[in-house]
Parts: C-alpha cells; structure tokens; sequence
C-alpha cells in the first residue's frame, strides 16, 4: 500500500498538530516518547505522550479495514517520510532532548521506532541498510584473500 497524497496529507496535519503542541520555548516539557497508535480496523491515527495522555487523533481513510500483510511496514514508511520531511519542525518541539516517535499497535504493542530527537543519535532506516550484511561480508573476504 503506497501512500496517496490524501493520506500523506492528513498524517501531516496530525503530526502538525503534534508539534503545535510543543511549540519551541526554553520551557521544555519531559517527555521521553510520543506514541503514534495506530488501527488497522478503524483507520485512526492517535499520538499520546508518555503518561498516556491523548495530544490528538485523525482518521487516514486510506487505512481503513486495510488487511495488508505489510500494513504496519507501510504505515512505518509513511510516517518516517512525513516526520523527516517536517525534520526541522520535529527538531524543534520543546522537549527535553533526547525524544523519540514510537509507532504502536492498537493494543500497545511496540512496532517500530521512527525518528529519534537527540544531537547525538539518528535511526538509519532499513532500505539504507539493506545488503549491508553482504557488503561487509565480501569486504572481510576480500581483505582476508589478499
């Protein structure tokens, strides 16, 4: 399931919403992750900060009784493409470094870590390291073979 531009624009909206929230000041708030929800069933979109507390919710009609096999793979993609595009605005919410986007199911359960905030940390997305494997592999027999 590729992302129409509908749905990437409503993941923006939430995501704008999100950052709103945390509008850039010197009074920074303590948070160590915003957790992004997201149903399957029902399409909707919920970000809640650590104690659990609701920021805001959307739903991304294109998600709706979506049964894709890959859903969350594709929701993953979609949501890091939007957050690095909006990167400087994300960089810039008022809370206290380091700060994490965190995708999860709707029952909790963990899917994947989607933008890191911190000066010294940055998440290397998978398609960046595909085949890397391989190309250590061939480098370390080449070197052994010489």
């Amino acid at each position: 399931m590729k992302a129409n531009e509908q749905t990437l624009q409503q993941v923006e909206r939430a995501l704008r919403k999100v950052a709103d929230k945390f509008p850039p000041t010197d009074d920074v708030t303590l948070l160590t992750d915003i957790h992004l929800r997201v149903s399957q069933e029902s399409g909707e979109l919920v970000a809640f900060d650590d104690d659990d507390q609701e920021i805001t919710r959307c739903i991304i009609e294109q998600w709706i009784d979506n049964k894709d096999d890959s859903f969350y793979d594709d929701v993953t993609t979609t949501l890091r493409q939007v957050l690095n595009k909006h990167k400087k605005q994300v960089e810039q919410m008022a809370i206290l470094k380091p700060y994490s986007f965190v995708l999860e199911d709707d029952e909790r359960e963990n899917i994947a870590e989607l933008y890191v905030v911190d000066d010294d940390t940055i998440i290397i997305d998978e398609e960046l390291m595909s085949g890397l494997d391989k190309d250590l592999d061939d480098f370390l027999d080449k070197l052994l073979s010489d």
